[in-house]
């Protein structure tokens, strides 16, 4: 079990200003990164934090673990949604990505106001694939039935110590005409992989998994959402809209955040 300082260092994870100036110093390249809106950031999590995340991690045969199956002719891979039947630290770790100062990191880092974390973590939380697991290439589903919100963005953390190459898993993004792969990020322990959700937003883990049996890819995948699908539905017909823009507390949030990217 992790000592009460590395729990309590989970508890206030993203409060650090490292943080924050990453948001600032990456979002002109967030946006600008092809097929669509990305970054991918190495040793993202405090290395202690990462290591206790991974030793953590629900084994396939741990009975207590509430596992979800997909597996189709899409997909073969497992996942734990429920966050009451993960072990303390990834518990307090799902309660960090849905928390105010991770949702405002996503926010300056992506330009997109406004997002929502999903404590349900829909379709995502601690996923699994083992060997011969795959996903083919697609795009997220977008709607969110319980949060009644639109998706807008992904953060996809690997915590698979001592992944190989050889063993396959990169993750791959396609063009949007889905001609060509324009990309491939390879689950290397400790990185995340952000990007903006979108019909066209093509990506997968699509080449089955090469790893030993007792070997699976990790990622602890977290998804974000906003009550409108993009700016452009501001000018569909409507009663008085108040936008984010010009309410003094919602901007005050980010350049408080902002100004952390100092210290």
């Amino acid at each position: 079990m992790a000592d009460s300082r590395l729990l309590e260092r989970m508890a206030t994870l993203f409060d650090d200003p490292r943080y924050a100036r990453l948001a600032v110093r990456n979002r002109r390249k967030f946006r600008a990164n092809k097929p669509f809106p990305h970054i991918v950031f190495d040793n993202f999590l405090p290395p202690s934090v990462a290591r206790l995340l991974a030793a953590e991690y629900p084994r396939p045969d741990d009975k207590k673990a509430r596992w979800k199956n997909h597996s189709n002719a899409n997909v073969s891979r497992r996942f734990v949604e429920d966050v009451g039947s993960m072990s303390l630290p990834l518990r307090l770790f799902a309660d960090a990505v849905v928390s105010k100062p991770f949702l405002l990191f996503l926010e300056v880092l992506s330009g997109i106001d406004c997002l929502l974390g999903d404590p349900y973590f829909l379709g995502g939380g601690a996923m699994a694939t083992g060997r011969n697991g795959f996903l083919k290439i697609h795009a997220d589903f977008d709607w969110h039935h319980k949060l009644q919100a639109h998706r807008r963005v992904n953060a996809l953390f690997y915590l698979t110590p001592g992944w190989k190459p050889e063993w396959a898993g990169d993750l791959e993004l396609w063009s949007k005409d889905m001609k060509r792969k324009v990309s491939s990020v390879q689950p290397v322990f400790n990185r995340v992989v952000i990007f903006e959700v979108s019909d066209d937003a093509n990506h997968g883990q699509p080449e089955p998994l090469r790893c030993p049996p007792d070997e699976m890819r990790r990622v602890f995948s977290a998804f974000y959402y906003t009550t409108r699908k993009s700016n452009a539905e501001w000018k569909a017909p409507h009663f008085t809209l108040y936008k984010p823009q010009n309410s003094p507390y919602s901007m005050s949030l980010q350049k408080d955040y902002k100004s952390k990217a100092a210290y």
